[in-house]
């Protein structure tokens, strides 16, 4: 069953050049959680308020649970939407207690219901014992917990999430957010989940989907966003790639690196760049080889390396966490072949100096004789 569906949902604000949000359209099925990722600005919060009724669209449709809540002549409060929220500080209200925080969207109901379910969702969320606390005797942790409770209670139809652990420290935040889908799962909520931390979004997200000036760029599995980047942003935004020059042949693409053996659809002469991550690429010491160690990055488990190619290009590689090389030493870097790589057009022409791979450095020597 669908519970959300956006369509041509657009805002502009007074004063902007662009629109903050700009004909964006998807749907959301029941249980699902949807990470909304991009860089600061790009219309995260935007689109969570015009779904959430705390701001109007110029133009678009929001259903939720088949029910218009905006549209041309249609807009339903945010109180009558069946939309609960947490926000980046929690907004717990600090002159209430847990258990009143907790029971404050459940005005109305009897008194042995509002008692029940507050304990329900106490029990659900690990807090039970701290009703009679104030939201200054928490910590961090407990204090997300609770929002996650008192939004949950009413038992909405959709959960909207804003960047909910950003002000926690990275330990407790690693923590929280699997205990936090953990909880989701079990209650099968349907979530729209906002950050701008790659991590995050791939851990959290059923589904992903990326936004680039209001835009959606790709939505889809965290796999296949990560693995299959649909735009040239996608692939440097998810997962910090370089980009390695290269040039289409019947046989593969060619590159500094080697010949990338792989289906890729361009025609033979065609410029294209490749998205390469650091465990794409491998490296051996070679006085002969085609770059040097510029940088180790120690990162516990393992060590990152920069490595400055002789064209001037620079890559990143993973070496096992043993495996310590210092800067200046001179190697041979190439593509590891098992793993399928995205490349993309060129965005402008690029010359022969962009790669120097063996069909290249033939091509030279012909020409100077």
């Amino acid at each position: 069953m669908i519970r959300l569906s956006v369509h041509g949902l657009t805002k502009f604000f007074p004063g902007a050049l662009a629109p903050a949000v700009d004909n964006l359209s998807f749907s959301l099925q029941e249980g699902e959680i949807l990470s909304l990722v991009g860089p600061s600005g790009c219309g995260k919060t935007t689109i969570l308020r015009l779904i959430a009724g705390l701001d109007r669209p110029n133009h678009g449709q929001i259903a939720i649970n088949g029910r218009l809540v905006t549209a041309p002549g249609v807009f339903v409060p945010p109180e009558q939407r069946g939309v609960g929220m947490v926000f980046q500080d929690h907004a717990l209200f600090p002159h209430l207690t847990v258990f009143e925080n907790v029971a404050f969207g459940l005005h109305g109901r009897p008194g042995r219901e509002k008692q029940a379910r507050v304990k329900e969702m106490l029990a659900l969320v690990g807090m039970e014992g701290f009703e009679r606390r104030y939201p200054h005797a928490l910590s961090g942790g407990e204090r997300q917990r609770v929002a996650l409770a008192r939004a949950m209670a009413p038992r909405p139809v959709l959960v909207l999430m804003d960047e909910p652990f950003s002000s926690l420290d990275a330990d407790l935040r690693l923590e929280m957010r699997e205990h936090v889908r953990n909880i989701l799962k079990a209650m099968q909520a349907t979530v729209i989940f906002v950050t701008h931390d790659q991590d995050e979004a791939l851990f959290m997200g059923d589904r992903i989907a990326v936004i680039q000036h209001g835009r959606i760029e790709q939505i889809g599995a965290p796999e296949e966003i990560f693995h299959a980047s649909a735009t040239r942003f996608v692939a440097e935004f998810m997962g910090d790639s370089n980009f390695l020059a290269g040039i289409a042949r019947p046989e593969g693409i060619e590159t500094e690196l080697g010949l990338l053996r792989q289906e890729h659809g361009f025609p033979a002469g065609t410029w294209v760049e490749i998205a390469v991550r650091a465990d794409d690429i491998d490296f051996d010491l070679s006085e002969n080889g085609n770059g040097v160690i510029a940088r180790r990055f120690f990162r516990g488990a393992f060590n990152l390396y920069r490595l400055r190619l002789d064209s001037g290009q620079t890559v990143h590689a993973i070496k096992e966490h043993t495996c310590t090389l210092p800067p200046g030493i001179r190697i041979r870097a190439r593509l590891r072949g098992d793993h399928p790589l995205r490349a993309f057009p060129m965005p402008e022409p690029a010359g022969e100096r962009q790669v120097i791979g063996p069909m290249t450095s033939q091509r030279r020597q012909n020409k100077s004789a």
